[in-house]
């Protein structure tokens, strides 16, 4: 999953030492979306290698790959946010690359619907599917 966002803070370095005796470091920050309604969405950066690869600074636009994970403890449920790759700027509403694939052709008249739009072939196959003339739900 990615995320676009403006990092809002950057929380001090954690450390430690783990069980099999391998030292581990999770660098944590706090980055705000840039939507109608902002939200706050803290995710994490667990290793050193990807710490040093992937730095961010406060106000910077980047965006953030990430896994998302929940796992118990004592009876309760921890959820993080591990990210493993994040860029500088909106790399979502960037334009499509020279290296991309090309686009599709567009379909000739000879072809049918269904081939020039599969999309459009889904929804009118399950338009009418499971209603009679009292229900208006498809299900």
């Amino acid at each position: 999953m990615d995320i676009v966002g403006k990092v809002i803070q950057v929380l001090p370095l954690q450390e430690g030492v783990g069980k099999t005796g391998n030292p581990w470091k999770v660098q944590s920050y706090v980055l705000e979306t840039q939507e109608q309604y902002p939200r706050k969405v803290c995710f994490e950066i667990f290793g050193e290698d990807r710490i040093k690869n992937n730095t961010c600074n406060v106000d910077d636009v980047v965006t953030v790959s990430f896994d998302i994970e929940s796992r118990e403890y004592n009876g309760r449920w921890y959820t993080s946010i591990r990210a493993w790759r994040v860029q500088q700027g909106n790399m979502l509403n960037q334009p499509v690359g020279a290296s991309a694939a090309p686009a599709a052709a567009p379909a000739t008249e000879a072809a049918p619907a269904s081939m020039a739009n599969p999309a459009a072939a889904n929804t009118a196959t399950f338009d009418n599917v499971g209603q009679d003339e009292t229900e208006d739900l498809p299900f």
